[in-house]
């Protein structure tokens, strides 16, 4: 089965110069809306595609520049015997090195014999796919694959319309499906009704092994077509073709009436029959009208989870539930550097944070948070600040993620994962236990920041010790209201060594002639954090305090804890670009 060993673009929309060694298996491509990814998954259409021309206008020349050309390079091994064959290829035949993943001019020993097949398209929008080899290009000459040879190498694609391979067409996956070719021709002499009774009768015979592969991966995906799967003439169809000859159910209802998401599913299961012949497979936004366990199981078609790649897939994904069901060596982060795009490959140490937070990777930006009281911190912080016209943390592309406490070094671990595949990433931490400086160091060296309060404290001591008597009154409360006031009041006995009460501590912040001490904070503070019980350790609660009660007195925190707040809230609502 052939793949594409290496991707050569360059002039094509967005993407000036593009260079990349996809795996064998599959390729799914993530990052910004505006990246790139279907624009790669175009031009591997085009270049590979079964077609004579194509339709492109001034607006597919990187910015307008129609003098220089649009070109696209594709570099095929694991050759069939056909493509290797060296009367109609030898001039054009190289070798590939896996190991080093480079391209030598002539085949060799150890290497994979490979093709590479190129497309240009000048100012006058005329396309030109030749085959390339310097020894070629010095002689100049100049062909093309045979025209077979390209029906056997067009990848298939999932797309918005892709009905196309439910009917016998020219190119069409059940044209793929076996050698088996339909014959209409009794069926054209008799009226519509009876001609398409006629054909299906005989096209079990015709069309018996495409119709069982039909009928096994529909089962497989849980696409309800009833006993079996048949071939009939489309009565919709305005002319009796190779096109009119489409799958039907048993009750004679043309698949082609099936939903986007089970189209997709079946075409994928299709294409599992012929990846030994065609063994290309495009998929433009995996999920699209895909509910999640629908999701799973074309995945699963497409061979996410097998050790042998079954066939090459090209995909583009904004969903999490797609990140969280592949590995990150199938993941490839798209960027742009300069005057240069890259597929950056997403760390296997990434993959815990893949499975727990797979939504980060498809943001800009992503703050990651000691545990879930930083995250409810911030969550209930936005709330606010949209209702007060502010801009939202979420809308300028700001993926919160749960650190899962512990030491601050894991923070910056994974930070360093992020920043490294060009995300703007920061740490949210508390400041009562330290990194190590070298750990927090190479982070910043990376473009990370980091924002977390007065030394020795937690989130919960910066907050209890920086606000005022009304504010304690109302987190005693709201504290009281969550947990009853027995359970709270134990842990101030318990935290205070049997000196303080609730009660006591509601009688003092009450009365306006009493203060509370810096040591009777330390003692909310103590009794809030118990292990057992914790007053605000969730990301609901957490975002409660700082919605209700912080965000709405904020008039009555000190100046410094104010700062703070707004530095972090500055980097969340600062536009990315």
């Amino acid at each position: 089965m052939a793949v594409i060993r290496k991707v050569d673009i360059s002039h094509f929309r967005s993407i000036k110069s593009f260079e990349w060694y996809p795996s064998p298996g599959l390729n799914c491509l993530i990052g910004s809306g505006d990246a790139g990814k279907s624009t790669i998954i175009d031009a591997i259409d085009l270049c590979l595609g079964a077609r004579r021309s194509v339709q492109v206008t001034d607006a597919d020349f990187f910015e307008l520049d129609v003098e220089t050309p649009i070109s696209i390079t594709l570099t095929l091994g694991a050759l069939s015997d056909a493509l290797k064959n060296y009367e109609a290829y030898g001039e054009y035949l190289r070798g590939y090195d896996d190991l080093l993943g480079t391209i030598e001019d002539e085949p060799g020993h150890g290497l994979d014999t490979v093709l590479s097949l190129h497309l240009e398209i000048s100012g006058d929008l005329e396309p030109r796919w030749r085959l390339r080899s310097d020894r070629a290009d010095a002689k100049d000459n100049d062909r093309n694959l045979n025209w077979k040879d390209r029906n056997a190498l067009a990848p298939t694609r999932l797309g918005a319309v892709s009905d196309y391979n439910l009917a016998w067409r020219r190119g069409s996956l059940l044209s793929r499906l076996s050698e088996e070719k339909p014959d209409a021709s009794l069926a054209l002499s008799q009226a519509a009704r009876e001609a398409r009774k006629a054909f299906g009768n005989d096209a079990d015979a015709q069309l018996g092994d495409a119709l069982a592969s039909v009928k096994k991966a529909a089962d497989e995906l849980g696409i309800p077509i009833g006993a079996k799967a048949q071939a009939l003439l489309d009565t919709h169809s305005v002319s009796i073709t190779g096109g009119s000859i489409a799958l039907h159910d048993e009750r004679g209802v043309p698949l082609r009436g099936l939903g986007l998401g089970s189209t997709r599913l079946l075409i994928a299961g299709l294409q599992r029959e012929v990846a030994a012949r065609s063994s290309i497979l495009l998929v433009d936004e995996i999920e699209n009208g895909l509910e999640p366990h629908r999701i799973i199981r074309l995945l699963g078609s497409l061979g996410a989870k097998e050790e042998a790649p079954p066939q090459q897939v090209f995909a583009t994904t904004h969903s999490p539930i797609v990140l969280r069901e592949l590995s990150a060596d199938q993941l490839r982060v798209l960027r742009r550097s300069g005057e240069k795009h890259m597929a950056q490959p997403v760390p296997e140490s990434a993959q815990g944070t893949l499975r727990s937070a797979p939504e980060a990777f498809l943001a800009p930006s992503v703050l990651i948070c000691e545990g879930a009281s930083e995250v409810g911190f911030v969550r209930g912080l936005e709330h606010y600040c949209v209702g007060q016209g502010q801009p939202s943390i979420f809308a300028r592309g700001v993926a919160l993620v749960d650190g899962g406490g512990g030491h601050p070094d894991r923070l910056y671990e994974r930070g360093h994962e992020f920043a490294k595949l060009g995300y703007r990433t920061a740490v949210f931490r508390d400041a009562d236990i330290l990194p190590t400086p070298q750990t927090e160091a190479a982070f910043h060296q990376l473009g990370g920041g980091t924002f977390t309060w007065e030394a020795g404290q937690s989130l919960e001591a910066a907050i209890i010790g920086n606000v005022g008597d009304a504010t304690l009154l109302a987190l005693l409360d709201y504290a009281i209201a969550e947990h009853g006031q027995d359970s709270v009041a134990a842990h101030i006995q318990s935290a205070s060594g049997n000196h303080e009460t609730v009660e006591n501590f509601r009688a003092l912040l009450h009365s306006p002639q009493h203060t509370i001490t810096p040591a009777q904070r330390d003692v909310l503070v103590a009794a809030c954090t118990t292990k057992k019980n914790s007053w605000f350790k969730s990301v609901g609660r957490m975002e409660h305090v700082s919605k209700k009660i912080l965000a709405l007195n904020f008039a009555d925190v000190s100046e410094s804890f104010r700062n703070r707040v707004n530095v972090l809230l500055g980097w969340a609502q600062a536009p990315h670009g």
